[in-house]
């Protein structure tokens, strides 16, 4: 219903006004919305590429990017008749981000962004985001999304060195401008574990931008397998009918497929190639858990003591002597989180910190994107006042609007505090967080304090002996 302005009244008549007394709330933005980018099955020039387009499941993704990679197959056989393989080699693959949403999907996300760079005919190229071209045009393509929440490049890990600082700069430089998003990071050469590589990623992301960010470590073995393509499979017999042969060929005469003349080396083949797992760099993987825990717990519980699915093992085995300067470095404060297995508890995500590692705020990586979180949701929800009158009225009713939202936080558990004035704390007004001056500038200041929760990182039983007292 309009509103009557009663002091313009001429007429004589019942007149309605309906006074809105309380505030506007504040509508919590999503906090687990990826934006992956890298190169796909399908990647029209006009339509697609370099486009982010939100999907919902892996089914979405096959209909408007298609499936993965194939690479040929190389088989080598000592015995056609009798099923002997001495030998399976799956290439490794250039263009992996198909396996990588299948594993963000397995793991608990929901939703994502998808922006093409380019098809499977392309190399993996950092690019530029001035044409757009490659990784770094898929990234500014990203820019002016206002949805996504996390940046997640996993095809990196084919870069060069040079290449691959560029884009995580990059990307952490995104984070900073826009102050909405998250980077989840590869550690390059992440299939090994040596100090030069830890070292050395910790020169790739730089020193700017650190607490938009964080690393994980190790590569994982997962459950994913190569498809089973007859004409992707070449077959190699020393000295035998099978040299070179594809696996959809025919032989001998009278002329017979493979399948047809030796089936039980087919079906070998088939198992045998169903037993070659995909090694992928951790991201797309912990994307998925942020999503899982955003939606079970919320997004200020630390994505961390948390189950991977579709991991079979970890590359590389990270003990406690390896991972106390990974995570907690106090040369260079850039801590990398671990993933570890732990024998009858399976395959856990082992670290909870941002890349600034030695940042008493911005330490934990549910602190950093719990803050982004509210700032993203208050800015939005006080757009509304943006030319109302900057008076006490405003004041009272922005205040109020913030401090409900934040009391319903700490009711769930996001802020720590025995009562809402312990937990957070909302000012504004003249006298208090503004001057006269800034108010004929037309400013209004709202200051917001948040008593974050934090991870108990470190739990630390201490046992005595106690005297005999009867």
């Amino acid at each position: 219903m309009a509103q009557i302005n009663e002091t313009a009244l001429k007429t004589p008549g019942v007149y309605v006004n309906e006074i809105s007394l309380l505030p506007p709330i504040v509508a919590q933005v999503e906090t687990a919305i990826p934006a992956f980018i890298g190169y796909t099955e399908f990647s029209d020039a006009t339509t697609q590429r370099f486009k982010p387009v939100k999907i919902f499941s892996l089914l979405d993704y096959i209909t408007q990017f298609g499936k993965g990679e194939e690479a040929e197959i190389a088989v080598t056989v000592t015995n056609a008749s009798l099923p002997e393989i001495t030998a399976v080699f799956v290439p490794p693959l250039e263009h992996t981000l198909y396996h990588h949403i299948k594993m963000f999907f397995a793991n608990g996300g929901s939703k994502c962004y998808i922006v093409s760079v380019g098809d499977y005919a392309e190399t993996v190229d950092e690019g530029d985001d001035t044409t757009p071209l490659g990784l770094l045009g898929g990234l500014k393509a990203v820019e002016a999304e206002d949805e996504p929440t996390l940046l997640v490049i996993p095809e990196a890990m084919l870069l060069n060195e040079t290449g691959y600082t560029t884009v995580v700069q990059a990307m952490l430089k995104q984070c900073n401008d826009l102050q909405d998003r998250f980077s989840i990071l590869d550690v390059l050469s992440g299939d090994e574990y040596s100090d030069d590589i830890v070292s050395d990623h910790r020169d790739q992301v730089g020193n700017n931008f650190l607490n938009y960010g964080a690393s994980y470590f190790p590569f994982l073995k997962t459950s994913l397998t190569p498809g089973f393509d007859d004409t992707k499979i070449r077959l190699t017999q020393s000295g035998g009918e099978l040299n070179t042969q594809l696996l959809s060929d025919s032989v001998g005469s009278p002329a017979k497929t493979i399948k047809e003349k030796y089936n039980g080396m087919y079906n070998a083949i088939k198992q045998a190639i169903g037993e070659q797992y995909f090694t992928l760099p951790p991201s797309a993987t912990i994307a998925g858990v942020y999503a899982s825990v955003d939606g079970q717990r919320g997004v200020w519980k630390a994505p961390a003591n948390v189950s991977l699915t579709s991991v079979i093992e970890p590359t590389v085995k990270i003990d406690n002597a390896k991972q106390d300067d990974m995570n907690d470095n106090p040369a260079t404060g850039k801590s990398i989180n671990v993933i570890r297995s732990f024998t009858g508890k399976g395959i856990l995500v082992w670290g909870a910190r941002t890349l600034e590692g030695n940042s008493s705020e911005w330490r934990y990586i549910s602190v950093r994107r719990l803050f982004i979180m509210v700032e993203e949701s208050v800015k939005k929800a006080t757009a509304v006042f943006v030319f109302e009158p900057n008076d006490a009225n405003t004041w009272t009713k922005v205040r109020a609007m913030i401090e409900n939202y934040l009391t319903v936080l700490w009711r769930q558990g996001a802020l720590a505090g025995a009562k809402p004035e312990h937990a957070f704390f909302v000012n504004v007004g003249l006298g208090k967080t503004m001057t006269a001056e800034d108010i004929l500038n037309g400013k209004m200041i709202v200051e917001i304090g948040m008593a974050a929760v934090r991870p108990a990182e470190f739990i630390i039983l201490r046992f005595s002996h106690k005297m005999q007292e009867s």
